[in-house]
């Protein structure tokens, strides 16, 4: 840049490491490492699970807004070229406001950015009479795959601060067009990018309030097999698989539909994201209370049983990633070494050192319905003369179950 004939130097730190160019949007990492939001979503959507800078393999893919740093950005350039000459691309909110109604693809990319921007004009949008349900009307009609993915990115970012929920849901699943929004929700999710996917099942998990919209939603032809897909996604993507558990949970309260995700293979893929070591807490606690949930059918307690990872691999949870994660991990064991009375599953939990764990969650500040289905549990294996506690070797000969 230059201001009265001099060079001014840029600060390193206003520098994407990605593009090189001073940060419009400012966003950082979970490795600490701060880059423009264009590059290093960019950078995610290439299918790159690592810190540009650091290489180190990510956790989560999510970023935080660096507020502080953009802030002195703003401040540096306001200094070197005043606000009053200075040509800025950004929208206004009311330039926002009329680009909506448009529904064009260039139109939509440019509200993106806008809501990509901040948090206000996150709200502003989501807050505006009319410009929702205008959004969700794109879903509606025969649009292109890209603008359906523009679309459904940007509900992504304002369905969360949208003031009437239970209309949208209405609106879109109870009237008319409902067949066409699945439609378009489907191609989405069988041919969208990643980011699309992961906000197509976002917001079906939004609009699932009820009885009548789950049914809807998971009686759409092909929904529940995409949704399993992007769970076991080979893209190795947290947020597509927390985002895909989060709508599966969203949409299995009525049993028929529990009994569709059991048949469709979900026991394994839920067991196998249990056994790994990279999981976020939000996920093995989802994982864990899908198969709660699979685990009250007949169908979903067999196909625990029959797997040969799944309860040694809940067992494992227990009492290591949260109080959530193992209240749904004894209520599985609960149901079927309790109700099922599978010797198979009788096995693991002892192979696994569950008794123990069993034990020590009856001693610790547990809820009175989880210290019953624990005295439960240990009564079955007292009564089961091929592991009865008496003859279990265990290092914790202090803790008595009765």
């Amino acid at each position: 840049m230059v201001r009265n004939d001099l060079y001014i130097t840029i600060p390193s730190f206003f520098k994407c490491p990605i593009s090189l160019d001073v940060m419009k949007s400012p966003v950082s990492l979970c490795t600490g490492v701060t880059y423009d939001r264009s590059s290093i979503q960019q950078w995610l959507d290439s299918g790159n699970n690592t810190c540009p800078a650091t290489m180190q393999l990510l956790q989560t893919k999510d970023f935080v807004p660096n507020h502080t740093l953009h802030r002195l950005i703003q401040i540096w350039s306001d200094f070197l070229i005043p606000p009053s000459s200075s040509s800025s691309s950004a929208l206004s909110h009311e330039q926002a406001q009329q680009l909506i109604h448009t529904n064009c693809s260039d139109s939509l990319s440019k509200i993106l950015d806008f809501v990509r921007e901040s948090n206000e004009n996150r709200k502003f949008l989501a807050q505006t009479d009319g410009i929702v349900p205008a959004i969700v009307r794109v879903l509606g009609n025969d649009a292109d795959l890209s603008t359906l993915q523009l679309a459904v990115r940007v509900l992504d970012f304002i369905v969360t601060d949208y003031r009437d929920k239970e209309q949208l849901m209405k609106s879109i699943l109870k009237g008319d067009r409902h067949s066409a929004f699945l439609s378009s929700i489907l191609l989405l999710l069988q041919k969208g990018s990643l980011d699309s996917r992961i906000a197509s099942a976002r917001l079906l998990e939004a609009i699932a309030m009820d009885a009548e919209s789950k049914l809807l939603i998971a009686e759409k032809e092909c929904i529940l097999p995409e949704l399993m897909r992007l769970v076991s996604s080979d893209t190795d993507s947290t947020d597509a698989i927390d985002a895909g558990l989060s709508c599966l949970i969203a949409v299995s309260m009525l049993r028929r539909i529990r009994l569709q995700i059991v048949r469709l293979g979900a026991v394994p893929v839920l067991g196998k994201l249990l056994c790994r070591t990279d999981s976020r807490v939000s996920v093995v606690e989802k994982a864990l209370k899908l198969l709660e949930m699979a685990s009250t059918c007949t169908e979903g307690r067999t196909a625990i049983c029959e797997d040969p990872n799944c309860v040694a691999a809940i067992v494992q949870k227990m009492l290591k990633v949260s109080k959530e994660a193992t209240e749904h991990a004894v209520v599985i064991l609960w149901s079927v070494c309790h109700l099922f009375r599978d010797q198979k599953a009788q096995e693991a939990v002892t192979k696994s050192n569950g008794l123990t764990k069993i034990l020590l969650l009856m001693q610790s500040n547990c809820s009175p319905s989880v210290r019953q289905i624990s005295a439960d549990l240990l009564k079955i294996f007292c009564v089961n003369s091929k592991s009865c506690l008496s003859s279990y070797d265990t290092k914790t000969t202090h803790i008595t179950p009765f």
